[in-house]
């Protein structure tokens, strides 16, 4: 029997959805894959193997083979900038990377401050702008209220937060999806069963694009 193929999901809000886009697709996943604590999960069938990983550390077990795919929003990619192959906008999870600040927005202390250092940066050097960026891991918006900062570089869903805040966007630096990605190697290696998970999924998405 062929080794399983191994894809790293995504723990957190995207996992329901990432699910049931598998089940859409026929593609066999244990019945409590969403809800089991357990890290590792084959299916019944044997052919797929799933780990539930943080967002974060998706790309990182992709990249170094501890998985052949993998399921994570295009923020992290953006991010950690890991050598994958991106093989499918799965079209879920949708939301924007956004610069946003008070509606006054006045540069006084010319920092940002965001949970994307690489994406902030990345943004103001093609903006010709030199800003100074400070990693925060939660509650962002609380930088421009206390000076900390001129604006933040974020995630921006509904705007709820912001809005209750008294914050607004100001640019929007980039649409976020979740993507599948792929081990160079195992795209390689194992294209056959890959390819065979992807066009399934493709058929669902439909309107979603191959990278």
């Amino acid at each position: 029997m062929m080794e399983p193929l191994t894809i790293a999901l995504s723990k957190g809000r995207i996992l329901p959805q990432t699910v049931a886009l598998f089940r859409r697709a026929g593609l066999e996943v244990p019945e409590d894959l969403d809800e089991s604590r357990k890290l590792i999960l084959p299916s019944a069938d044997g052919r797929l193997q799933f780990i539930l990983a943080k967002p974060v550390d998706v790309p990182t077990y992709v990249e170094y083979g501890a998985a052949d795919l993998g399921v994570v929003g295009k923020d992290v990619l953006l991010e950690a900038r890991r050598n994958l192959y991106e093989l499918l906008d799965l079209g879920i999870g949708r939301c924007r990377m956004c610069l946003c600040g008070l509606p006054d927005l006045v540069w006084r202390t010319h920092r940002v401050a965001s949970k994307y250092p690489h994406i902030a940066a990345d943004y103001f050097r093609d903006q010709g702008k030199q800003v100074e960026v400070v990693y925060l891991n939660g509650s962002v918006e609380l930088a421009p209220l206390v000076g900390l900062a001129d604006a933040i570089v974020d995630l921006v869903e509904t705007g709820r937060t912001l809005k209750e805040n008294g914050l607004v966007i100001h640019e929007v630096i980039a649409p976020i999806t979740t993507r599948m990605v792929a081990n160079r190697m195992s795209f390689r290696l194992k294209g056959e069963a890959i390819d065979r998970v992807t066009q399934a999924l493709q058929r669902v998405v439909g309107g979603g694009d191959s990278c």
